[in-house]
């Protein structure tokens, strides 16, 4: 059995990420700067509309309702308010995540095959 580094990676991204901002930027309150960071990954349940709800090779910010450009806007705006900004931040780092290089082109759910 071999495990792939890269979704472990993603995965602690998600994590060790906000984590960062929260204790660098929110020294004394960082416990709740990362928990609401952490809010962000809710945006994620949009997966389970999908078919297979896990596609390591799917670009989320095409494929997922919650992840496309609209919803962006909306997420850069929450960053922005000071009221919702650590919300904000933790939706926007989330969808930073969730670029995949190589891509297909907007609309397409499959990554372009690579010439060798």
């Amino acid at each position: 059995m071999q495990i792939e580094i890269r979704p472990l990676l993603h995965a602690a991204l998600h994590l060790l990420a906000p984590l960062l901002v929260a204790v660098i930027f929110y020294r004394r309150r960082w416990r709740r700067a990362w928990l609401l960071m952490l809010a962000g990954l809710l945006i994620d349940v949009d997966h389970l509309l999908a078919d297979p709800v896990y596609d390591p090779g799917r670009c989320s910010v095409t494929a997922h309702i919650l992840h496309r450009w609209p919803a962006q806007i909306l997420y850069l705006l929450l960053a922005l308010l000071p009221r919702t900004r650590l919300l904000g931040l933790g939706l926007v780092g989330l969808l930073l995540t969730a670029r995949r290089r190589g891509s297909a082109r907007a609309g397409d759910s499959t990554p372009r095959e690579v010439e060798r």
